[in-house]
């Protein structure tokens, strides 16, 4: 899987929650998020990508 796509879509997603240009998280996190999805996503190759990136977001977020 492309890890800039899924890169791509945290950005997407955390723009959900927050309205400015910045990044609400850091390099280190995003690469992290990037790769807990991806590790994911391959255990649950079924899983739909989307709701998967959303709910890891959602899950970092709030956890």
């Amino acid at each position: 899987m492309e890890k800039k796509l899924i890169t791509k879509m945290i950005k997407n997603c955390l723009k959900q929650y927050y309205e400015s240009d910045t990044m609400p998280i850091g390099e280190k996190d995003l690469e992290e998020l990037t790769n807990l999805i991806l590790k994911t996503k391959e255990a649950e190759p079924a899983a739909d990508l989307y709701e998967v990136v959303n709910d890891m977001v959602y899950e970092f977020l709030t956890g």
